[in-house]
């Protein structure tokens, strides 16, 4: 009996990108740490990457807020990255992807070339509200696309921007609920 259906059969590898992006408090890391583990029980080869510059929680594992953790390869550069993925490596997980250069994005897309499935994680907007990074680079190019949410502290509404408390007018400042919170649109505000 024909259902009408055909399916296509890749008998070779195919890699891709999957993006996962927000604002701070969204759960993007807690996000990634579930696919890792997904991936673990489903006894793939995966590297974990996380840069040198995010030690708020921990050194050597990406931790969410929460405290979800795994283990990871701290890198300084996305060019450490390339360095240190193995060639049977199935599935490369990177957190903050915002604090990459621009060559990151070219790097990923050679990973997913060769068959990999790339996962990456990060804010996609700065304190500011603009685009941050190379995360508008990685949401044009990916496969798959999560943005997250988290909650607005000042009303209640969905978060989708990071308000620095600070007055410190550094692009990148690491911290965490010492100094940013979750805001929805209409409740961010860019301190002067």
């Amino acid at each position: 009996m024909s259902t009408g259906l055909s399916m296509n059969i890749i008998n070779n590898r195919t890699g891709w990108i999957e993006v996962i992006c927000g604002s701070m408090f969204s759960g993007k890391t807690e996000e990634l740490i579930r696919r890792v583990h997904r991936a673990e029980y489903a006894r793939q080869k995966i590297q974990v990457f996380k840069p040198k510059i995010d030690d708020r929680y921990d050194k050597e594992q990406i931790v969410s807020h929460s405290q979800m953790k795994t283990p990871s390869v701290i890198v300084a550069t996305s060019q450490d990255i390339h360095k240190q993925v193995k060639y049977d490596t199935e599935v490369v997980a990177i957190d903050e992807v915002q604090f990459f250069d621009d060559k990151f994005v070219n790097i990923c897309s050679k990973l997913a070339d060769s068959g990999k499935r790339v996962i990456v994680a990060g804010l996609d907007q700065d304190y500011r509200g603009i685009p941050f990074g190379p995360m508008p680079q990685l949401l044009a190019i990916a496969e798959y696309v999560t943005k997250l949410n988290a909650i607005c502290v000042k009303c209640g509404n969905p978060a989708s921007r990071t308000q620095r408390l600070s007055h410190d007018k550094d692009t990148i400042v690491v911290g965490a609920s010492d100094i940013y919170e979750a805001r929805c649109r209409n409740c961010h505000e860019v301190l002067k």
